[in-house]
């Protein structure tokens, strides 16, 4: 072979043009590594034995490789580590899995409504690695790239950070295996700790189409966890709603290049089920209905919430009562709701006749997309919001501290729902966080608190709390009502706070849009 330096020159002396022929090339290359086309989930997953880490995409219930998890559990394989957002729920998904005890861990960020999934855990029946959102999104995109571990943020301070979470129960409600602590250092001021990069023998995704080349695309929000899936595994098994000839798939439009795909199967059918079916109620006689204290309490807050809002702002609502608050956006102003499961531009919610299973919002409900809106992958979601592009975020708690400490992720031993992406949107540099609560929870046990007794989500985050009876700032000064409800007094907010605050000397009437 002559060196490279004689080649070039050999090519710059030839006289005449010369045409290169790569079609021998390119039909041996095909031939050895284009991807398999199969005929069913059981052929594709026939290697995927006992004992195997499975990446799973989806979110929800919104992208899951439906065929590939109806294959999984008549394989009967079992002891499968799972790395998935989430389980599904009890009767579908991940969770038909969890029924069969074919799963022996779960590296998630949310176990949500499965209540099947809770119970295990609970009671020592499953192993469950509990890793906020974000920084689930991002390990899984750092193994698919080579990198082994990073820095980052999110979850500094809590039990993510110090260890000690629990990863598996005893029977008796003592912790079996616990976590183990993240190393952590300092960069320009800014605390930080270590994750590692995740890796697994398959991937399991769902994806709208395939060309007979292997290049993949996605529909909307289903794109979640897929993407980064398809790109972290030895063996990725794509199962697609169409398959198209080679050229059909705009190369510009391409999601994820069929170099990360090795399998593909096209799915028998589809239930495409939606776990929060969510309608926009008609204005017509609305108001004949008479609202429930509760509602009217809820209301409030949220009126009071949507005061935070700016003009053309970025912003992130939670699931439940903050997401209310996007009711009350005033007709002048445009604000850009962003939702972490992949979608900047979340519209109101849909007419029977729009429902769309791949277009959710990150509290699993039904959604629409307004004008302009756009569609990601999860990883690509949290970099918007880790990266401090989000100047808004609005979410509930179990627990506030004066000092901006937030608890609202779990009860040991009680109730589990995971941390879903909370701890990166609270660690975020640059955003505003603001906690919509009921005061008290029932009974009358204090929320707002000189410390926190449940969790951490994250360490002095908290900027703002609206509850229905004020408004309190947490600053450099500390814990402050600048806002109190014209139908209390502020005795009887200190009697239903228990944490000491400052009362701002311009005190006002609690706002309302």
């Amino acid at each position: 072979m002559l060196p490279l330096q004689q080649c070039s020159r050999l090519i710059w002396n030839v006289k005449k043009p010369v045409t290169l022929d790569f079609s021998r090339y390119l039909s041996t290359t095909h031939t050895l590594f284009a991807p398999d086309f199969l005929n069913s989930a059981e052929e594709a997953l026939k290697d995927v034995s006992s004992g195997s880490k499975l990446l799973v995409g989806g979110f929800g219930l919104c992208g899951i490789p439906e065929n590939l998890i109806s294959g999984l559990l008549k394989s009967g394989a079992k002891d499968l580590t799972v790395v998935s957002n989430n389980a599904g729920v009890d009767d579908f998904g991940l969770g038909l899995l969890l029924k069969q005890k074919q799963i022996k861990r779960m590296i998630s960020s949310y176990v949500g409504e499965n209540a099947e999934f809770e119970r295990q855990y609970l009671q020592g029946e499953l192993e469950v690695e509990l890793t906020p959102q974000g920084t689930l999104a991002e390990r899984i995109r750092a193994g698919g790239a080579g990198i082994p571990a990073f820095f980052t943020p999110t979850a500094y301070g809590t039990l993510v950070h110090e260890g000690g979470a629990p990863i598996k129960y005893n029977s008796d409600g003592t912790i079996a295996i616990h976590s183990k602590r993240r190393e952590e250092r300092n960069f320009n001021g800014r605390n930080y700790i270590m994750e590692e990069g995740i890796t697994g023998d398959f991937a399991l995704v769902k994806a709208w189409k395939a060309d007979k080349a292997g290049n993949l695309i996605f529909n909307k929000t289903a794109m979640n966890f897929n993407l980064p899936m398809c790109k972290a595994a030895k063996i990725t098994i794509a199962e697609v709603e169409e398959i198209v000839e080679i050229g059909e798939l705009p190369p510009d439009q391409i999601h994820i290049p069929s170099i990360y795909v090795q399998r593909v199967i096209r799915g028998d059918m589809y239930e495409k089920r939606i776990e929060r079916i969510t309608l926009t109620q008609p204005k017509e006689g609305a108001s004949d209905k008479p609202m429930s204290a509760a509602a009217k309490m809820r209301e409030k807050i949220v009126r009071r919430a949507a005061c935070e809002f700016r003009d053309g702002m970025y912003a992130n609502l939670g699931i439940g009562m903050p997401m209310l608050a996007s009711n009350f956006i005033p007709d002048n102003m445009t604000v850009h709701l962003q939702s972490e499961n992949g979608i900047l531009g979340l519209g109101p919610f849909p007419t029977k006749d729009q429902v769309d299973p791949d277009l959710i919002n990150a509290g699993k409900q039904t959604v629409t997309a307004i004008p302009g809106s756009s569609y990601f992958s999860s990883d690509e979601s949290f970099a918007m919001i880790r990266g401090g592009h989000v100047q808004l975020t609005i979410l509930g708690a179990m627990q506030v501290a004066k000092n901006g400490d937030l608890a609202n992720w779990m009860i040991p031993g009680k109730m589990v729902k995971g941390m879903g992406g909370a701890m990166d949107l609270v660690a975020a540099a640059g955003t505003k966080v603001v906690v919509t609560m009921e005061h008290t929870a029932k009974g009358g046990a204090h929320k707002i608190l000189e410390n926190c007794s449940l969790p951490l989500t994250g360490k002095g985050c908290v900027d703002m709390i609206i509850t229905e009876l004020g408004v309190f700032n947490i600053d450099d000064k500390g814990l402050t009502l600048i806002e109190i409800d014209q139908d209390t007094n502020l005795e009887a907010v200190r009697a239903a706070t228990g944490a000491k605050f400052n009362v701002a000397d311009d005190l006002k009437p609690m706002l309302q849009i």
